[in-house]
């Protein structure tokens, strides 16, 4: 009875050996995005493996969005994206980027392609950034100012071309 009690605490122990040892580590997060406080940093490639920091873009305002080709919601809000990256491109007080969040890389650049869009998509592979910016669904949308403080959220859909979003961005980039 001994005996067979050694041989079952061994197997399990040994089980309990394999599964925590399979279990892939994840960094732990020790920044989340909150608005008011300063924008955690990133940097992520494009699909052109260009990298982007965030830090590299202070002194602008920042507009970042998460999205996905398979989002009904993202779809929506594209157009007005790329009307807000057509009249701002030129501008040196505002940077736009995209991340996309939970999607085929392919699928996405060919669906920025098919529809003309030419803002910058960022992939986030282990949706790390994503994670730290708390991301639960999309699209969601960050404004950051000058200074790398988040001032501005959005969870869903929003008409970035209209007069009161880019109301906002004017007066965080007058600032």
């Amino acid at each position: 009875m001994k005996g067979k009690l050694i041989i079952l605490s061994v197997i399990l122990l040994a089980g309990l050996l394999i599964i925590v040892t399979s279990i892939k580590r994840q960094e732990p997060l020790r920044v989340r995005a909150a608005v008011g406080l300063k924008a955690p940093e990133f940097e992520l490639k494009d699909a052109n493996g260009r990298g982007w920091r965030l830090s590299e873009l202070k002194g602008s305002v920042v507009f970042i969005n998460f999205w996905a080709s398979w989002c009904p919601p993202c779809r929506e809000e594209m157009p007005s994206i790329q009307n807000l990256f057509n009249s701002t491109k030129d501008s040196k007080g505002f940077r736009m980027v995209s991340i996309l969040y939970r999607d085929e890389p392919q699928k996405a650049l060919n669906y920025m392609k098919e529809n003309n869009y030419s803002f910058p998509v960022l992939l986030d592979p282990d949706n790390r950034v994503s994670r730290m910016y708390g991301i639960i669904g999309v699209p969601e949308t960050f404004i950051i100012d000058k200074k790398g403080i988040l001032r501005e959220k959005r969870v869903g859909p929003a008409r970035w071309d209209s007069p009161q979003a880019m109301g906002v961005i004017k007066n965080l980039m007058n600032e």
